[in-house]
């Protein structure tokens, strides 16, 4: 199996974010990835949130959820996040994803199959929860906002051990946008390389200077 392109899918959820956001003068990264995750017919998209942040994120891969019949979690360092998350979410769509209030980095190693995970450039747990994650052997899309916002910004993906890094590009919208397509592990199809569990790593080169980071993924 292998992560397909579904243009409606895609320009539903774009169209139903653009509405509920309306009201939020918040930069277009929100439409973007909601129209990503329901044109990849995402079925586990995961994010990470924190008390003052921009919810529009969220919005837009809530509906996007809505449209693929997905599982969507967001993930909370406390009861505070939860109840702020919560309230901004009913207050805008009226309804309320998965939340779960715990360290990202602890969560990501439970959540089986992450095919479209969101993550915040200028998170302190940035790295960790790459290095956790255990993606879906159909393959993966990774996004990174506020890549502007590093100071290592500007990321080229390399695939090691195996996985297959599809493609990588950055995109100049709201505070810079990274996003990597990891294909899928499943290789020849074959039932066994499917069931098997794959720890492969993928390679960060900081373009500014050079050095290399490596992350882990399971699948």
């Amino acid at each position: 199996m292998k992560l397909v392109w579904s243009p409606d899918a895609a320009s539903n959820a774009y169209i139903d974010t653009v509405k509920s956001c309306e009201n939020i003068k918040e930069s277009g990264v929100a439409e973007l990835l909601s129209a990503m995750a329901a044109g990849w017919n995402a079925k586990l998209i995961v994010e990470a949130w924190t008390h003052g942040g921009p919810i529009t994120t969220s919005i837009g891969l809530a509906i996007a959820a809505r449209h693929t019949c997905a599982r969507h979690v967001c993930i909370v360092p406390d009861e505070r996040s939860r109840l702020a998350y919560v309230k901004a979410m009913y207050d805008v769509v009226g309804w309320v994803s998965e939340v779960i209030v715990r360290q990202a980095e602890e969560v990501m190693g439970e959540l089986k199959g992450v095919d479209f995970l969101v993550v915040d450039c200028t998170s302190k747990d940035f790295a960790r929860v790459l290095r956790f994650a255990r993606f879906s052997n159909k393959g993966a899309v990774l996004a990174f906002k506020n890549a502007f916002q590093r100071s290592s910004s500007g990321f080229r993906w390399q695939g090691q051990g195996g996985t297959r890094v599809v493609r990588s590009v950055f995109l100049p919208v709201g505070q810079g946008l990274d996003i990597v397509h990891v294909g899928s592990t499943s290789g020849s199809g074959s039932g066994e390389s499917m069931n098997k569990n794959h720890s492969r790593w993928i390679k960060h080169v900081d373009q500014k200077s050079g050095e290399e980071h490596f992350f882990r993924g399971k699948f």
